[in-house]
């Protein structure tokens, strides 16, 4: 598979090698977001890289067995055949003879893995960049893990690896023209919609986009993909959560189940998995956050412009949304084979789930829709999914997406998805929100309506609209 998009990252890291000084990278991200894959892209700017990866956990993994799995990946990678293996301080020292020069690439991989087991697993890391690795100036030590969690804690918040981080990545998920090219020399044939299909299922997660099949409908691929048990999605869920949240697992997806049907805020989540407000419960929600399932979208007073303490909990994640929706409950009928030509279309919820997904798509991708309007980041004051709550002196509204200009402009963004053509309702529909909006005074606003499947003439002809934007034109690069 050809190495699809992460450009900028590419170059933020390519830059490193210009420095006068050995660099410390730590790059986190979702599982199956691609940060080994780019690290093993970028190898092939240095002379010499190892990669090193932990053990996944069981009851039967120890720190010695840790070690051991990196004494026999550096063994292969330099054909040492006698030290000590039972040591982190030795294999470091051992590591360490082969990048004494020359731009060289260390890769800690799933870190959190490595080190779980051994209290002293960090602390002889620290010393063996302070005393070996850092005097090659032309080294680059890259540690990462999908434990963000674990990462934040034990590295960019402890005091024994303080400044010593050259550069902190947060993988996202691809833009929407990266992932159009995962279509191949298919790409041209396949409409826009059909691929948005895919994508609510798959978000923007290289690894499961991998697996597209371009001679394949849309609906085949999820088929094969979510609903035949020998798809990768199948048990894909189960796997992510239970290697993040070890023996809380049951706990952070019933925190996520909660967030499957819409935004929701933490009181509510609390009342319906029976938890109490406040205690471990903020902590579990930043968490799933760090981690890249969850996003806390926080509302803003339109008159000051400040944020405000209210906000809401979305799930960002389109493959999790789909997992809870559609294949956790029917994982028996899968597995018997009953589930390999459903019509999706059948699907309790489609449409609305679809227009969740969609929507997340397009909040993953906000940075299009601003160029698109052309406004200048530096003008943005706020931009975010925007709630108004009701009191006695409001009503309440959600916008799906506002972006507050310093020049007291309002653009109220309103995301659609429909298999069809979007009508004149749109039009009732918008007129009611503004209606019930708390706008300021002085303040202008321009609606800007999003689309997937097109506009009929008579709502472009009516001019309600300042901005209608194909969301299909950014799986284009502009």
């Amino acid at each position: 598979m050809r190495f699809i998009g992460r450009q900028e990252e590419l170059l933020t890291l390519k830059n490193l090698l210009k420095k006068n000084s050995a660099s410390m990278v730590v790059i986190k991200g979702r599982r199956r977001i691609g940060k080994s894959r780019l690290l093993e892209e970028f190898s092939h700017s240095v002379q010499r890289s190892f990669v090193f990866s932990g053990l996944p956990p069981t009851e039967f993994t120890t720190a010695q067995s840790q070690r051991d799995e990196f004494a026999g990946q550096l063994a292969r990678q330099t054909n040492l055949t006698n030290f000590n293996k039972e040591d982190w301080s030795e294999l470091f020292w051992q590591l360490s003879k082969f990048i004494e020069d020359g731009s060289a690439l260390i890769i800690l991989d799933e870190i959190s893995w490595m080190g779980a087991e051994d209290p002293d697993f960090l602390g002889k890391l620290k010393n063996a960049w302070d005393l070996y690795f850092k005097k090659n100036d032309n080294l680059i030590l890259a540690i990462c893990g999908s434990a963000s969690v674990w990462i934040d804690k034990n590295i960019l918040s402890s005091t024994g690896f303080l400044g010593r981080e050259s550069l902190v990545l947060m993988l996202d998920e691809l833009p929407l023209y990266d992932c159009a090219e995962f279509w191949n020399s298919e790409n041209d044939r396949i409409s826009s919609h059909e691929k948005f299909k895919l994508l609510a299922v798959t978000g923007g997660i290289p690894r499961y986009l991998e697996h597209i099949n371009p001679l394949l409908s849309a609906e085949d691929n999820i088929r094969q993909m979510c609903f035949t048990k020998t798809g990768i999605l199948f048990n894909e869920f189960e796997k992510i959560f239970s290697d993040l949240f070890s023996n809380k697992n049951i706990l952070y997806k019933r925190i996520v189940g909660c967030l499957a049907d819409g935004l929701s805020d933490q009181g509510t989540v609390c009342k319906k998995i029976g938890l109490k407000l406040g205690g471990d419960i903020s902590e579990y929600f930043d968490d799933l956050i760090k981690s890249g399932f969850v996003s806390r979208d926080y509302t803003w007073n339109l008159k000051h412009s400040a944020m405000s303490n209210l906000s809401q909990y979305r799930l960002k994640d389109n493959y999790s949304r789909f997992y809870l929706k559609y294949i956790e409950p029917n994982r028996s009928k899968i597995e018997s084979g009953d589930m390999s030509k459903v019509s999706l279309a059948s699907l309790r919820g489609w449409s609305s789930i679809m227009g969740l997904q969609v929507e997340n798509l397009m909040l993953s991708n906000r940075h299009l829709i601003k160029q698109a309007l052309q406004i200048d980041p530096n003008d943005i004051v706020c931009d975010n999914p925007f709630f108004q709550r009701k009191n006695t002196k409001q009503s309440g509204c959600q916008i799906d997406y506002l972006i507050q200009t310093q020049y007291n402009t309002l653009y109220i963004c309103e995301i659609k998805y429909s298999k069809n053509e979007i009508g004149n309702q749109i039009i009732d529909e918008m007129n009611e929100k503004i209606n019930r909006l708390n706008l300021p005074k002085l303040f202008s606003y321009r609606l800007v309506l999003i689309h997937v499947n097109g506009v009929c003439e008579s709502v472009r002809e009516s001019g309600f609209f300042s901005h209608i934007l194909n969301f299909s034109d950014f799986l284009r690069r502009q």
